[in-house]
């Protein structure tokens, strides 16, 4: 196996600056697996970040899932959801309940945010939106908490350099665009990002299928056979690592995949926002920047 070369922040296994010991950053996944499910091709070999195992154990009844993690804490957490464990809330839901603990002073009374993801009609969801929570309140708190200032005291300085200007209003843009058109009600990641509800289904039974795999995506898939995958999953990798970093895994990706092999690729940034295979409209957790769906042939020929 490879080690030369650039790695990824993600080793440390923490999202904030300080030393300490790996975390389970995140009880959940906030990636809408329904992209996954229509990019790759039913009962094909697909290589995914394993994270909270949420999209491995949706893609595990129609793919052969190969998960894989470098944050060991994260990949044990993983396979324990996949043996029926409920899951706890990691670094990112305990960050995410904080904020939504101040809601009442903006007017997010729980009553009046519960309203809100019952509502099944789009424009019945804009009309609530503007009359009932887009107060000037929560603008200014979603401002606030989304200031550089704020977000240095929880997340280490290589996860904010990617970020847009006037994060808070780009966030709020991101949750109305998918307000504007996905019924909440259906929408599972309306309920956990404005409640702190988590999703408690049981994993599939082809869950105990997944091979997992502690290591940096990069450095295996350079070990890895040449053309053995047919599709890649990568989460937001390469959120706050360099570009030696992401070329060297657009070429580990390519290397390793099949003529056809397809990848989805997310990111907070908005770099590739106007890219032609930007889907993130499609996906439902309305956090992203860009979910870039694209042959692997073609990773980095955009940039």
């Amino acid at each position: 196996m490879s080690t030369s070369g650039a790695v990824t922040i993600w080793e440390r296994g923490r999202l904030d600056a300080r030393v300490g010991p790996r975390q389970v950053l995140f009880g959940r996944m906030y990636e809408d697996p329904s992209i996954e499910l229509g990019a790759f091709r039913p009962g094909s070999r697909v290589l995914c970040i394993a994270s909270a195992g949420c999209t491995a154990m949706k893609l595990a009844p129609h793919h052969e899932v190969v998960a894989i993690d470098i944050n060991p804490v994260q990949l044990a957490y993983a396979e324990r959801r996949f043996e029926g464990d409920r899951g706890v809330r990691g670094r990112a839901e305990r960050i995410m309940d904080f904020m939504r603990f101040f809601g009442p002073l903006a007017g997010w009374w729980p009553s009046r945010v519960r309203a809100f993801v019952e509502l099944d009609d789009p424009a019945q969801q804009m009309h609530y939106w503007e009359r009932e929570l887009n107060t000037w309140r929560f603008r200014a708190a979603v401002d606030g908490l989304f200031s550089i200032t704020a977000l240095r005291a929880v997340y280490a300085p290589r996860f904010l350099d990617f970020l847009p200007n006037r994060l808070g209003s780009v966030m709020r843009g991101r949750m109305e665009r998918c307000f504007a058109r996905h019924p909440n009600r259906s929408n599972p990641y309306a309920r956990s990002l404005l409640l702190g509800e988590l999703s408690s289904e049981p994993p599939p039974s082809q869950a105990n299928e997944i091979q997992l795999v502690h290591a940096d995506a990069a450095s295996f898939l350079e070990s890895q056979p040449a053309a053995s995958f047919d599709g890649f999953t990568l989460s937001n990798i390469l959120d706050g690592t360099d570009d030696a970093y992401r070329q060297r895994l657009f070429s580990a990706v390519k290397r390793a995949a099949t003529p056809d092999a397809m990848t989805v690729l997310r990111s907070f940034g908005n770099a590739d926002a106007d890219s032609p295979a930007n889907r993130a409209e499609d996906d439902r957790s309305m956090l992203w920047g860009s979910v870039l769906v694209r042959p692997a042939h073609e990773l980095g020929l955009e940039r």
